[in-house]
């Protein structure tokens, strides 16, 4: 894989805690708001640049990118980011708990991302895609890194540990707990080669910031008659984690009503396809289950009939989707669907159990995770999964390493 580094804006170190935001698509502009409060420095007012205009402006008002962009020029002018003065590759940890991950901080190539050596596993919403492909555009900036991993490299891991026993360049505890640390690495040859004998990269947060990147890339390679291929808007930013750093949690779902049936309707039509007990335990105890909350009770969920054997079918998410979503339900595209709601595995079981017992969901289903095997085996075949099947935590800062196309 290709590979490469970038003179990234940075923050200033004293302000490295201060500008770090959580990513622009896990909170609603009223969250984004209240985490930036009193904080001038916070990345938010770049990638949520709404909480900066009256609350009446829609999300993809001309006036957000304007502000956006405005913003990230003033944060480059007054000193809040500092421009790197060579192009250099990063080391970025993250520890939740028990959880430690490393991953490098990169350029990845637009034409592998277009050739299918960078891997998708979801679809993206056209008008989240068309959001991003503006942003990226009118900032001319990647402000946000795409989440990728690739198979485990021993090379790779070795250096890795080795960057990480140096001094590093930032390291603070987030609001929510989280240590962030970055190492810059000056020495980028072997950076380079150790990737070169990785077969591929798989997108695993950040299909819409990918798409994007590339969308701006190719607009710009269209409107450039002396194209060589090695123009900065070539690369866009992404952290890579072989597979073995990572952790996925469940992505669950609430169902915020039955349709026309009553609930003894429902487990009726469930019974046909199901085996249903009673259960004290909400999370599955392995892939091929599922645990239902309903009425105040777990039950567990085991399918009659074989689950398929392919990459896709195979999925837990897909089990549910296909025989109990689609057909007794009628949710045939979640992705568009008002009734049903989704719930990352961060928030655990007592989530679904809240929002059933509040009346704000009729019932909610919970998953087993998602493993990194199984996402690699579904874009390997070239297919998709079903929406929302992957929850990564944690999620990577924004505004910690900012790379320009230009």
């Amino acid at each position: 894989m290709r590979i490469n580094p970038f003179k990234a804006w940075r923050p200033a170190p004293e302000l490295a805690e201060k500008v770090a935001s959580v990513p622009y698509d896990v909170v609603t502009t009223k969250q984004a708001a209240a985490l930036a409060e009193g904080n001038p420095h916070s990345f938010l007012h770049v990638v949520r640049a709404e909480i900066d205009l009256p609350p009446e402006t829609g999300a993809y008002d001309d006036a957000v990118y304007a502000k956006a962009n405005e913003n990230l020029q003033k944060m480059m002018a007054d000193g809040t980011l500092i421009r790197e003065e060579e192009p250099c590759f990063y080391l970025y940890s993250q520890q939740m708990g028990d959880h430690l991950q490393y991953g490098i901080v990169a350029g990845c190539h637009i034409e592998d991302y277009e050739n299918g050596l960078i891997k998708i596993h979801e679809k993206t919403r056209k008008v989240k895609e068309q959001d991003r492909t503006r942003y990226v555009d009118e900032l001319n900036a990647n402000t946000g890194p795409v989440f990728l991993t690739c198979k485990d490299s021993e090379l790779v891991g070795r250096m890795m540990q080795q960057i990480a026993e140096t001094e590093p360049l930032y390291k603070f505890t987030a609001p929510d707990g989280i240590i962030h640390t970055v190492w810059k690495i000056e020495e980028a040859g072997a950076i380079v080669t150790a990737f070169a004998d990785v077969p591929a990269f798989y997108v695993a947060d950040g299909h819409h910031r990918s798409a994007s990147a590339a969308s701006v890339g190719r607009m710009r390679r269209e409107a450039n008659p002396d194209h060589d291929g090695n123009e900065p808007y070539n690369w866009f930013l992404a952290v890579i984690f072989p597979e073995s750093q990572l952790k996925i949690l469940p992505y669950n779902r609430v169902m915020l009503d039955l349709g026309d049936q009553t609930d003894e309707e429902f487990f009726q039509a469930l019974e046909k396809s199901f085996v249903i007990n009673q259960t004290d335990q909400p999370d599955p105890s392995d892939s091929g289950t599922i645990c239902m909350y309903a009425n105040g009770k777990w039950f567990e969920l085991t399918p009659k009939e074989a689950i398929p054997n392919d990459p896709v079918g195979a999925l837990d998410v897909s089990v549910l989707q296909d025989r109990i979503l689609a057909p007794l339900l009628g949710i045939d595209d979640p992705r568009e669907s008002n009734r049903i709601d989704f719930v990352g595995g961060i928030h655990g079981t007592a989530e679904l159990e809240r929002r059933v017992n509040d009346g704000e969901a009729v019932i909610a289903f919970s998953l087993y995770p998602t493993t990194i095997e199984q996402l690699m085996a579904v874009a390997d075949a070239g297919l998709l999964m079903p929406p929302k099947s992957t929850w990564f935590e944690p999620k990577l800062r924004s505004g910690l390493l900012v790379n320009t196309l230009n």
